[in-house]
């Protein structure tokens, strides 16, 4: 084995052990301390930040710090799910647990924290509103907020990253890497993503309503999904993102045979994806891969053959 390659593998145990490390973080907090959700002492330091994307959107979090001496040379970077934000207990919980480990952790929103927020952008007309968040938020442009976390990163000291997306935040994560193949990421982990391609909004009627709202102008305004047996918007702006969100995002792990070229065959890194038992019902058996389908039993991991 070459210098070369042998430099490359430990890179490679390097970065699972650290997608490891965050990982068992967040299973340690989520079953171990389901119940409680008090917040642990920090023991070092941590700091707010700021990041600014490329299109002028803004976006808060927070740096916990190893001591210096303990400091390994890769940074996680966490990012939330739907509705929620850098700041709810079980990721400030992580991110010190990590921190106590030797490791760096930027816990990070995107445009899309919280279920609605807003930021003016300065333009030479005058200062332009643009919501976000859940209901109003175009989950499409985010990834221009986790290249803005992996330049603070960069600036901070730290030339390797592994992304964390929780929830809805893995799609963050899965589409930036599967579109920039960013040498700087060395690990991806997905924590509770979706298995199986999200239907979206199918209804007519939402779709034509929300086309012509967008026609009018009118992109923050709200649409009701019937579905819901309680009240649930979303913006036309975020439903046609929805909509559109190209095939192999959408079914990333390329569980539907007509799915060509899914996201997950972009990646040139480690992937790493947990999740609970009810999450992995139901992946079928004839997955079309190599390998037997992500998640499947021992028993049907036997049974499988190549398609």
């Amino acid at each position: 084995m070459t210098p070369r390659a042998s430099i490359a593998r430990l890179r490679v145990a390097m970065t699972a052990a650290v997608v490891l490390l965050a990982a068992a973080a967040f299973l340690w907090h989520v079953l171990g301390r389901r119940r409680d959700s008090k917040l642990t002492p920090g023991r070092f330091p941590e700091e707010l930040v700021y990041v600014r994307a490329t299109d002028g959107i803004h976006s808060g979090g927070v740096i916990f710090s190893p001591p210096k001496n303990e400091a390994r040379p890769i940074a996680v970077i966490w990012i939330h799910g739907w509705g929620a934000n850098f700041y709810q207990p079980t990721y400030v919980n992580i991110g010190r647990a990590l921190a106590e480990r030797g490791y760096a952790c930027i816990a990070a929103n995107t445009r899309m924290h919280d279920l609605g927020n807003v930021e003016w952008i300065p333009t030479l007309t005058g200062d332009k509103r643009v919501r976000g968040g859940g209901y109003w938020g175009v989950a499409s442009e985010q990834v221009r907020d986790v290249a803005a976390w992996i330049d603070l990163a960069g600036d901070r000291g730290f030339k390797e990253v592994v992304l964390v997306g929780h929830s809805a935040g893995w799609a963050a994560v899965t589409q930036y890497q599967a579109e920039e193949q960013d040498s700087r990421v060395v690990g991806v982990v997905v924590a509770s993503g979706s298995v199986h391609p999200g239907t979206g909004p199918t209804d007519p009627d939402q779709i034509a309503q929300a086309t012509r709202m967008m026609a009018e102008g009118r992109p923050d305004d709200l649409v009701r999904d019937p579905k819901r047996s309680f009240p649930s918007f979303i913006s036309a702006a975020t439903m046609l993102d929805i909509v559109n969100s190209p095939p192999e995002l959408r079914d990333f792990y390329g569980t539907k045979t007509e799915t060509r070229n899914p996201g997950v065959t972009r990646l040139r890194c480690p992937l790493l994806a947990f999740m609970a038992r009810r999450e992995m019902s139901g992946v079928p058996l004839n997955w079309n891969s190599s390998r037997p389908p992500f998640g499947a039993s021992r028993a049907d991991q036997a049974a499988w053959t190549p398609s």
